[in-house]
């Protein structure tokens, strides 16, 4: 018997995308990246001269 594979090669699939994003990828920001953008701020604005020791409640 002649292996004769002439069958075609199945095709791939992916998965159908879940409910929960549809394949569509969205920003999200978490408290993280908020602390971090809020610790970067303060530390530009102190350098910059805007906030001084006054600000400070020492």
């Amino acid at each position: 018997m002649a292996d004769d594979d002439t069958r075609p090669a199945p095709a791939a699939t992916t998965p159908p995308p879940t409910g929960e994003t549809d394949g569509v990828r969205r920003f999200a920001l978490n408290e993280d990246w908020a602390a971090t953008g809020v610790g970067l701020a303060i530390v530009l604005l102190a350098a910059a001269g805007v906030i001084t020791e006054g600000w400070l409640p020492l």
